[in-house]
């Protein structure tokens, strides 16, 4: 199960109803935060849930209304006490950026970890989820994330018992473990079904279509990305700033066969995305038009 808030829906500069750019994930007792735009800290007083357990923070990119609010969040994870170290992964450069904002957020109680990513494409493993890190196309350095959890098959006691497989050793078989006891070796595949489908979240925003933005979204569970304009008359404005329209977020939805859409990144200028709601699912039906604070509880299908 994966519990997934966005938090902030707003590009450029924040509204009275909309802060900047940021979306939560929780996972087994473990919280990601991807992206920190101004008014995070108040959407998640907003949405019931606390600074404190934040494992890693993720950034897409280094422009102010995604990490403008990460000094006053340290501040506030090291008033609660926070000891244990924090993860910061980013494009190459987010070290020099993040250590600059630390100027006024000096003094903290925990150490600060940084990953950065400079390949184009690049896989690796935070609190449980495996992240695919995916260059996109925008005005800087900036990367789309896809956060996988995948699922074992299912457990076959039948043919643990045909193979005299001790009891003993079930769960550590099931955990995928594997197991040598008196010379004789035990592996998960002895008791295991073929692979389930497990959740998958893709996070995309600031950035023209690109092909690999669906090929990484492929089968998401839920695809989270910009829609800067609802207006089809602002298509040569997102060209030039590299940005996206509703409708090509939802075509790209439609080519990656994502269950679900939620739009995200709106301009300052667009007072109610809502109101092309009805277009934008004649591309694409599972869209989503998103406000501050939606939230989902993901879960396995049933087999």
């Amino acid at each position: 199960m994966i519990d997934v808030a966005l938090l902030g829906t707003g590009g450029m500069m924040p509204l009275p109803n909309r802060w900047l750019s940021s979306m939560m994930l929780r996972y087994n007792g473990s919280s990601i935060l991807v992206d920190c735009g101004e008014g995070t800290q108040v959407a998640l007083k907003e949405q019931g849930w606390s600074p404190k357990p934040i494992d890693v923070m993720i950034f897409t990119h280094m422009h102010a209304d995604h990490i403008s609010g990460l000094p006053g969040m340290l501040l506030t994870m090291g008033n609660a006490d926070r000891r244990e170290p924090l993860l910061i992964v980013g494009p190459k450069g987010i070290t020099r950026v993040v250590e600059g904002l630390r100027m006024i957020a000096r003094d903290l109680p925990f150490e600060i970890e940084y990953k950065e990513i400079g390949a184009n494409e690049e896989s690796f493993d935070v609190c449980g989820l495996k992240v695919e890190a995916f260059r996109v196309c925008h005005n800087v350095t900036c990367y789309g994330y896809s956060f996988s959890l995948e699922r074992a098959g299912k457990f076959d006691a039948k043919r643990a018992r045909e193979q005299g497989i001790d009891i003993k050793l079930w769960s550590r078989l099931q955990r995928g473990e594997t197991i040598t006891v008196d010379d004789m070796t035990f592996t998960p595949d002895m008791v295991l079904g073929p692979s389930r489908k497990g959740l998958k979240v893709t996070y995309c925003t600031d950035t023209r279509p690109l092909d690999i933005i669906a090929r990484k979204a492929e089968g998401s569970d839920l695809f989270i990305c910009e829609g800067m304009y609802g207006e089809k008359d602002m298509l040569d404005k997102a060209k030039e700033h590299k940005h996206m329209t509703f409708y090509e977020a939802a075509t790209l939805a439609k080519k990656a066969e994502v269950k679900e859409l939620w739009l995200t990144h709106y301009s300052p200028s667009l007072p109610n995305p809502k109101a092309y709601t009805k277009e934008v699912r004649e591309i694409f039906p599972g869209t989503v038009v998103a406000k501050d604070g939606r939230t989902v509880e993901l879960k396995f299908e049933e087999d």
